[in-house]
C-alpha cells in the first residue's frame, strides 16, 4: 500500500531579501539512485585508495554496468558479494571479511588506503563495518589506512555517498601545525584537469596554501584545523562540511563555481578571505573569462527564453538553475532538490529568478502532474523518468550526465551549457 503524505509548504529565509520565500516540501514516492554509484568517480580521483563494497550481486552489477568497465580491467573497487552460506549463518561474516581483505591486500600492495562500503541489504546494514574497519586498521597500519562508510541508497540521493566517504575521511586528516599559515582548501572531487586549471588560478590571483580534498594521493592528504579555509567545489558535501568545521576549518560562502559568473564569485570568496584586491582577481582571470562567455555565447540563441524543470536527483539542481537563468537566459519553472542546506546553498539561492519554484525531497507523482502541466522545453531528471518523459513528447537531459562531464571552471563553462543545449538541438533535428 502506497501511503502519501500531504505536501508542506513552509517559508524559509530568502537570502535575497531577509524575508520569506516559499519551499515546497513533499514527502511521497521517491525516484533514487543508489549512493555506491559516487565510487565510479572517486576510485579514480583518489589513485591509490580502493572501495570494497559489502554487499550483493546486485551492487557488483550495478557498480560494473555504471563505471563501463570490461571484465579484464584492473579498477580500484570491487564487490565482496554475500553469499548463501554468509545468509544463512553457517560462515562468520566477520572472518570472511578479514580474509577477502587480506587476498585483496596481497594482489594490489600499492592500496594506501582501503574503504569499506556497505550497501542496502539488511543483512549487511546488521555489520559493524566501522569496527571492522578498525580492527583491520590495527593490524595493516601504518601502511595502510582502512575506513568504512555507508553508500546505502535507501535514504540518500546518489551524490551524497560522495558526502558519506569524505566525511568519514575528514576525522583521518592531520592536524595543522601550531601558528599555521592561513591555508585554503578545496573540498569534493574535481576532474584532475579541472583541478589543474583552479590550482593555477589561485597562483595567480595570489591565494596561499591551496590544497585539493580528496587528494590524488592517500600519503598526502591536506592539514587541518582553525587557520584553515575551505571552500566547496561541489553543493552535495553537508556531511563533509560539518566535518571539517568540526576539526576548526570555517567554510567561505559562495556560489558553486559553474558558469563563467559563479565561477568568478567562487574565487572571488577565496581572494577576499586572504585580502587579495579585486582588481588582481579581475587581471588574474580576464582571459580565462572572456573565453567562457565566447563558448557561451555559442550556446545562448538556443537555450535563451527556454523553460527548463528540475527534478530532485543530485543535488546540483539550484547551482544549475542559477546558471541557466542569469548566464543563459533559461525560465526554470520548478527546481526541485532531494534535500536543501540552506546554509549551503544560500548564494545560490539570492541569484534564483522570481518565480522560480524551489521543492524539496520528492513526490514523484505530484511532480510528474505538475511537469506535464507546464510542458517546459527540457526537463532535467534521473535516467528512471527520461524514457517516459520522452515517450510523451517532453526532451529531457539525464543528470547523471552533469556529475560525470567536467563542468566546473571557467574553460568548462561551454561545455556545461551544450550539455542542455545538445537535448534541444536533437528535438530540433527530429522534427525536421
Amino acid at each position: 500500500m502506497n501511503v502519501r503524505v500531504p505536501l508542506d509548504i513552509r517559508p524559509d529565509l530568502d537570502a535575497r531579501s531577509g524575508g520569506a520565500a516559499p519551499v515546497l516540501r513533499e514527502r511521497g514516492q521517491r525516484e533514487v539512485f543508489c549512493g555506491l554509484t559516487s565510487i565510479v568517480w572517486l576510485h579514480r580521483k583518489i589513485r591509490d585508495a580502493f572501495f570494497l563494497v559489502v554487499g550483493s550481486r546486485t551492487c557488483a552489477h550495478l557498480i560494473q554496468s555504471a563505471a563501463g568497465v570490461m571484465i579484464f580491467a584492473e579498477p580500484r573497487f570491487a564487490t565482496a558479494i554475500l553469499t548463501e552460506r554468509d545468509l544463512a549463518g553457517i560462515a562468520d561474516v566477520n572472518e570472511e571479511l578479514d580474509r577477502v581483505v587480506v587476498r585483496l591486500l596481497e594482489r594490489r600492495p600499492e592500496i594506501k588506503l582501503l574503504f569499506l562500503v556497505g550497501s542496502c541489504p539488511s543483512e549487511v546494514i546488521k555489520i559493524d563495518l566501522a569496527r571492522a574497519a578498525r580492527r583491520q586498521s590495527e593490524i595493516y597500519a601504518p601502511n595502510v589506512r582502512i575506513i568504512a562508510y555507508s553508500g546505502s541508497g535507501i535514504e540518500t540521493t546518489f551524490t551524497q555517498g560522495e558526502d558519506s566517504c569524505l566525511a568519514a575521511l575528514v576525522p583521518t586528516l592531520p592536524q595543522e601545525p601550531p601558528a599555521a599559515a592561513p591555508s585554503l582548501v578545496v573540498a569534493g572531487s574535481l576532474a584532475d584537469i579541472v583541478e589543474d586549471q583552479f590550482a593555477r588560478l589561485f597562483e595567480a590571483i595570489g591565494v596561499p596554501n591551496v590544497r585539493f580534498f580528496p587528494m590524488r594521493s592517500a600519503d598526502n592528504p591536506p592539514a587541518i584545523g582553525p587557520n584553515t579555509r575551505f571552500l566547496l567545489a561541489q553543493p552535495f558535501l553537508s556531511e563533509t562540511a560539518r566535518a571539517l568545521e568540526a576539526r576548526g576549518a570555517k567554510r567561505l560562502s559562495a556560489p558553486f563555481p559553474f558558469g563563467a559568473e559563479g565561477t568568478t564569485a567562487w574565487l572571488a570568496a577565496a581572494a577576499d578571505a586572504f585580502g587579495v584586491p579585486r582588481s588582481r582577481l579581475d587581471a588574474a582571470t580576464a582571459e580565462a573569462r572572456a573565453r567562457a562567455e565566447t563558448a557561451l555565447a555559442r550556446h545562448r540563441a538556443t537555450l535563451s527564453g527556454r523553460k527548463v524543470f528540475f527534478f530532485p536527483d543530485s543535488q546540483l539542481e539550484i547551482p544549475l538553475a542559477r546558471f541557466l537563468s542569469r548566464e543563459m537566459g533559461m525560465v526554470p519553472t520548478e527546481v526541485g532538490t532531494p534535500y536543501l542546506n540552506r546554509q549551503i546553498m544560500a548564494a545560490d539561492l539570492a541569484l534564483l529568478p522570481e518565480g522560480a519554484r524551489v521543492s524539496e525531497s520528492q513526490d514523484v507523482e505530484r511532480q510528474l502532474d505538475r511537469c506535464r502541466a507546464e510542458r517546459p522545453d527540457l526537463t532535467v531528471c534521473g535516467l528512471g523518468l527520461a524514457n517516459p518523459l520522452e515517450a510523451e513528447g517532453l526532451t529531457t537531459k539525464w543528470s547523471i550526465e552533469l556529475l560525470f562531464a567536467p563542468t566546473q571552471g571557467y574553460e568548462q563553462a561551454g561545455d556545461l551549457a551544450e550539455l542542455f543545449a545538445r537535448p534541444l538541438t536533437r528535438r530540433a533535428a527530429l522534427e525536421v
